[in-house]
């Protein structure tokens, strides 16, 4: 009989705190919506924890321009080609200095004007970990292309993914990088498909290297990262338009990531702010709000 009313006082715990949390949830909800609600502009949000349970999603199917985020993308496909033994990480790939294009995001080109020789890795890192335009495209071009990295998620079935241009083409075109186009919750199951491996993409070693750069991201420091407790793990790809010369509006400054919680958990975040007639800090803030509201709520999960 003791065991029996153990057994249902405990029952009735569990159900309790679920309710509980099924209640945070819906205000964490609310939260996102009190943060864009005044905002001029076009936010999207995918946000995925409790071991996978949990999910919410806001404009989550709707598309938007990725700008860099399709780098980590592009590193996924390259890490893939290197465990196909099509390529090594520590082969030397010349860059010209005809490459280092002026219009171009590029610490590369600062710091080698003339030209210079790097592995794949050292590009790698460029172009994920410091969002390097000329680094990106000579990935691209060893790569087949736009349309070769696209082909790699189709063939791993992933939706709601488009890659046709590079960022020669994206930057020097505004209406152009809309063809780079993904939704928060496509960008999300990329996320949680890399991290967890399910899909068996990559090599433990290709996975750990993916991992790390993605880890080592220093831009956008104020967006996912902005406003977590110190010493937080994020490990995440940005993505940025500039604002347009006539209009001034945004169309993309985003943030994708892996956000680690005390306890050792943690939650998928997608965050697409477009159509912005916000300012940039402004819209930075706005994901670093969502952040960190998205913290709160995991971590005061009782389960």
């Amino acid at each position: 009989m003791k065991r029996t009313a153990y057994f249902l006082f405990s029952l009735l715990v569990l159900f309790g705190s679920a309710q509980t949390f099924a209640q945070s949830k819906a205000d964490l909800k609310r939260s996102i919506e009190q943060i864009v609600a005044s905002k001029k502009a076009t936010v999207g949000v995918a946000i995925v924890g409790g071991g996978g349970k949990d999910e919410l999603v806001i404009n989550g199917d709707r598309r938007y321009p990725m700008q860099s985020v399709f780098k980590f993308h592009i590193g996924l496909a390259m890490m893939s080609e290197i465990d196909k033994g099509k390529f090594s990480l520590d082969q030397k790939i010349e860059i010209k200095k005809s490459e280092l294009l002026p219009g171009l995001y590029s610490p590369i080109r600062e710091a080698f004007p003339e030209g210079t020789t790097l592995t794949i890795a050292e590009i790698l890192k460029y172009t994920v970990s410091q969002s390097d335009n000329v680094g990106c495209d000579v990935l691209l071009k060893l790569l087949g292309g736009p349309k070769a990295v696209e082909d790699y998620f189709v063939k791993h079935r992933f939706k709601n993914i488009s890659i046709k241009i590079n960022e020669e083409t994206m930057q020097g075109n505004w209406d152009r990088q809309f063809e780079n186009w993904t939704t928060p919750k496509a960008a999300n199951n990329v996320l949680k498909a890399f991290f967890e491996n399910k899909k068996k993409l990559l090599s433990q070693k290709s996975h750990e290297f993916i991992w790390r750069i993605m880890r080592e991201t220093s831009t956008g420091a104020m967006r996912l990262k902005g406003q977590l407790p110190e010493g937080t793990v994020v490990a995440h790809k940005t993505g940025y338009s500039g604002a347009h010369k006539t209009t001034g509006v945004y169309a993309a400054v985003n943030d994708i990531g892996i956000v680690f919680l005390p306890n050792g958990k943690h939650f998928y975040i997608s965050v697409f702010v477009s159509e912005s007639q916000e300012t940039f800090e402004t819209n930075e803030k706005i994901i670093a709000d969502i952040a960190k509201a998205t913290w709160d709520h995991f971590a005061s999960d009782p389960r």
